[in-house]
């Protein structure tokens, strides 16, 4: 093979899904993707510099500007209290992303630990107490897993009291099914491979197995699944929040802001459709990024 033809670039077939992806490589991003990207760049800047894209405080009230029309003053209106919505808007996205984030990162941390638990249980515990350590971890998992995932956070907040820490440890609990079930199929199915048993055939202390096979490869789908559960988390957020159990008015967070604009939705119907709009929006971009990683890691795989 000529030295050319090792750094010439792929040529492009069309996937199914209308794709264009490099023969062997990863699927290159589409029309959708770009923009989901843009939209959540958008909003990563919201989060970490609001100040940058409005000077209008959003909690101090101006009762003498309520209920303003979308205007070039306040691009979005102004709610009952006189607050602008934009500005509520921006500085909401602190709260709803970064709490649907630790939210994601809490399921993430407990349901792989559980999922490691019950899936090496059964191989590297041996006798009655393997068999009974994974039975007793899978039943927890299947209990959690019964019970439909916002039911669950609601019951943990019930307990817990509303609240920014306590909303993002509800559905961080109730988001950790999902992971577990995942991890514990996946090391179920390392654990047996041949070159799990070849390396402990050849001496490999388990501790060294654990850390050098099974775990970089059972937990392969865990990063991508995170991307993807970080929208239904920030979904979930806005759900509770709506609700009245998570941060409290005059809290400027997206699910409060909906709350808020549904007593005036006839009146003053900007009051919630914005936040509506960026809570859709997030939620879309996030799905969208995040299956375009699942392709392109499943690509790569196979």
């Amino acid at each position: 093979m000529s030295a050319v033809n090792l750094v010439r670039r792929p040529k492009l077939e069309v996937a199914a899904d209308g794709a264009l992806k490099p023969r062997g490589g990863r699927p290159a991003p589409t029309a959708a993707v770009i923009a989901s990207a843009a939209v959540l760049a958008l909003i990563a800047l919201f989060v970490v510099w609001p100040s940058l894209f409005t000077g209008w405080d959003p909690i101090r009230s101006d009762v003498a500007n309520s209920l303003r029309a979308p205007s070039g003053e306040h691009w979005f209106g102004t709610d009952r209290l006189g607050r602008d919505v934009f500005s509520r808007v921006v500085y909401g996205a602190r709260y709803s992303i970064l709490i649907g984030i630790a939210a994601t990162a809490i399921g993430v941390t407990g349901g792989t630990l559980l999922g490691i638990g019950a899936g090496l249980s059964g191989a590297f515990v041996r006798g009655a107490v393997g068999r009974f350590l994974d039975e007793a971890l899978t039943r927890v998992i299947d209990v959690f897993s019964s019970l439909p995932a916002i039911l669950l956070a609601m019951l943990v907040v019930t307990f817990t009291g509303p609240g920014i820490g306590n909303i993002a440890i509800a559905i961080g609990i109730a988001g950790m099914p999902l992971y577990a079930r995942v991890v514990r199929s996946q090391t179920m199915i390392v654990v047996r491979t041949d070159y799990v048993a070849h390396a402990a055939v050849y001496g490999r202390s388990r501790a060294a197995v654990l850390a050098e096979h099974v775990l970089p490869n059972a937990l392969t789908a865990v990063p991508v699944l995170a991307a993807i559960d970080i929208g239904t988390s920030i979904l979930a957020v806005s759900g509770l929040s709506f609700l009245g159990l998570g941060p409290q008015p005059p809290t400027p967070e997206w699910g409060v802001m909906l709350a808020e604009g549904r007593d005036i939705l006839r009146i003053a119907p900007w009051a919630g459709f914005f936040p509506g709009l960026f809570i859709t929006a997030t939620v879309i971009a996030v799905t969208i990024v995040g299956r375009w990683f699942q392709r392109a890691a499943d690509r790569s795989i196979s």
